[in-house]
């Protein structure tokens, strides 16, 4: 054996690794920043959610199967924000818990039903809640117009008025179909001061009554509260009107500025379109199941200020196969959707619906630009697009607004994990301390310490000059899982956590075995009569296959409980497969080789010095006995 390969391999291992740690990988910073591995939530602190479950409009909880695939989907979301070891879990019938280290973060987003919908525009009005406010032009505004088109941002912009920015369009792919969506003119008119009910408007507390268990029992109640004049007066109403022209109808729709958004959610949708006092604030509010159900038409807003009637959804979220955040020729950021093949035949069906007009008539307030229908992209209550169909589309399409790369990345994430099966609403979200993790990190290093301490002092007790073998492993195995946590911390985002500190405590009671089968076996190898020199290379290929095995099965245990296991648990088997694989590098790579080295040298060949002990002296046999006599004692 040559033992300076395997010392050279493990030299060439170091200083890849540690190349990795100081100048791969961001490392950025002073020399403290790149020698930091990332730490958990319970020793760094971090961010806790708490969603509450809803599974509809009348509250009642999900299923336990709904709940499971929610968490599942909503692990991958957090997962996508390049961190590790986040714990997603369940918490009653109702509630999941988001636990995520390091900064902290609004996780309110992860949340959200993420139900893509893609429906024609076949109404707009104004979306202030104005009493007075004039309905929106029906006048189409010429090509290359101005008029400020709305965002394509996927969060409500809370002003009164649509985004003057970068109009949003959808596009085909360059080996699409016919033409092009162009960004269609905003349908809100100027901005009026919400209309608030009056002081003597009536309005019955609902505390007062049982809570409503169904749709229709709300919507009964919503009609208590606002009059029988009131949904009277609304229920004739066939479009937006300028209830200037018509004080005693404007006084009647009032109590309709007084309800929230989960009373408006239970009214028809075109009652929701038709009554100017229902603004969006109190839409965009609603729960996303509110308007999730794709046979019935809906009313949506679009930047807080246009609220449109949408057609039933012919497109589906679940029809869209991949979405993704790419930049365009211009070097924009936007959204790419592929469908499935059954989603892109839907996908041009609804586009030649838009283009040709059909189906559904689109009225003439929601005409685009150029006097074509629009399609609104729905996600949850908000309209992220309504871009002017300018042809049939065969191919892929973009959502394209005022993106910056980390609102197009969350908005493709949101759409690629797929859509919750239940509506969640944000309960408590806390920032995590890190002054009771730094005092765990302490005490998780000062057992280490204790533990590889122990080890060390009783392996000088024991072994003696092996000692010093067993002591430089621990020292090498410990450098290589120091510099793998850094490592594996910037490439795939792992945090270690108490828990993972403990796996990596238990892996030195391996590490321990495999020193006390190695030197066990050469001791009997040299009890037997063996020269040290010579006992090396029989003891290593007997004990060899014991280590590996032994190695082996910690392995498969470790992975085993990664695979079963979430959160600090999870952490606790990485550690510890982590740590038994770095340890069996040492074992091939330092261990045998040391040993090969140090079999050459005087102070080895001292049972006193080595700690191996004496040769057995030989047996002495017996002087052969006169068979008669061996009979005759038998």
């Amino acid at each position: 054996m040559r033992p300076g390969r395997q010392l050279a391999v493990l030299g060439l291992i170091f200083v890849v690794l540690y190349l990795l740690v100081f100048f791969a990988g961001g490392a950025s910073g002073g020399l403290k920043d790149r020698l930091e591995p990332k730490l958990g939530l319970d020793l760094v602190g971090g961010t806790r959610l708490t969603l509450e479950a809803t599974n509809s409009v009348d509250g009642r909880p999900p299923t336990a199967e709904n709940l499971e695939e929610a968490r599942q989907i909503i692990e991958s979301r957090v997962n996508a924000f390049g961190v590790a070891e986040a714990e997603v879990v369940t918490e009653g019938n109702r509630n999941i818990v988001i636990s995520l280290p390091g900064e902290n973060r609004d996780l309110t987003e992860v949340g959200s039903a993420a139900e893509l919908r893609f429906r024609k525009v076949l109404k707009a009005a104004d979306g202030s809640g104005a009493a007075t406010a004039p309905p929106p032009a029906a006048t189409p505004a010429p090509s290359g117009s101005a008029t400020p088109a709305p965002s394509g941002s996927a969060k409500p912009s809370g002003s009164a008025a649509p985004s003057g920015s970068a109009a949003p369009k959808a596009t085909a792919s360059p080996s699409g179909g016919q033409g092009g969506m162009a960004p269609a003119p905003s349908a809100s008119a100027s901005a009026a001061p919400s209309a608030t009910p009056s002081a003597a408007t009536p309005t019955p507390s609902a505390s007062a009554e049982p809570v409503p268990q169904s749709v229709e029992e709300q919507r009964k109640a919503v009609e208590q509260k606002v009059g029988a004049a009131a949904w009277a007066a609304a229920s004739g109403l066939q479009a937006p009107a300028d209830l200037s022209a018509d004080p005693s109808l404007a006084e009647k729709l009032k109590p309709f500025a007084g309800l929230d958004a989960r009373e408006v959610a239970v009214l028809p949708a075109a009652m929701q379109f038709n009554v100017p006092q229902i603004g969006c604030a109190q839409l965009d509010k609603r729960p996303p199941a509110s308007i999730s159900a794709p046979d019935q038409q809906v009313v949506a807003c679009e930047d807080g200020a246009a609220k449109y009637l949408l057609d039933q959804a012919k497109v589906l979220g679940t029809d869209v196969e991949d979405a993704s955040a790419v930049l365009d020729q211009t070097s924009q950021w936007v959204v790419s959707l592929d469908f499935s093949g059954p989603g892109q035949d839907k996908w041009t069906n609804l586009t030649r619906e838009a283009f040709n007009n059909t189906g559904q008539a689109c009225d003439a307030t929601a005409l685009g630009q150029d006097g074509k229908c629009r399609v609104a992209v729905v996600l949850d209550n908000e309209i992220v697009s309504s871009p002017e169909i300018q042809g049939v589309l065969t191919g892929n399409s973009q959502i394209t607004g005022n993106f910056t790369q980390k609102d197009a990345s969350a908005l493709a994430g949101q759409l690629r994990y797929g859509a919750l099966p239940v509506t969640f609403e944000p309960q408590e979200q806390q920032n995590v301390t890190a002054t009771l993790g730094a005092s765990h990190l302490r005490a998780g290093l000062l057992a280490a310490g204790i533990g590889m301490a122990l080890v060390i002092i009783y392996s000088f007790f024991y072994y003696r000059l092996l000692g010093s073998v067993i002591f430089l492993s621990l020292i090498l195995s410990a450098l290589l899982v120091f510099g793998a946590l850094v490592v594996l911390g910037r490439q795939i985002g792992f945090t270690l956590t108490l828990a993972g500190i403990a796996g990596m405590i238990v892996s030195l009671g391996v590490a321990a075995d495999s020193f006390v089968i190695y030197f066990e076996r050469l001791k009997d190898e040299i009890r037997e009569g063996r020269s040290p020199r010579s006992a090396v290379p029989r003891a290593w290929i007997r004990a060899r296959r014991t280590i590996i095995s032994a190695n082996a099965i910690t392995l498969m245990s470790a992975v085993v409980l990664y695979v079963v296991s979430v959160g600090a648990v999870k952490g606790f088997a990485f550690a510890l497969g982590l740590a038994t694989v770095l340890d069996l590098v040492v074992v091939f790579l330092f261990r045998h080789p040391i040993m090969t080295m140090f079999a050459r040298t005087s102070a080895f060949l001292s049972p006193r010095v080595s700690g191996l002990g004496r040769a057995l002296p030989p047996r002495t046999a017996e002087p052969a006995k006169p068979r008669n006599q061996r009979v005759k004692e038998a």
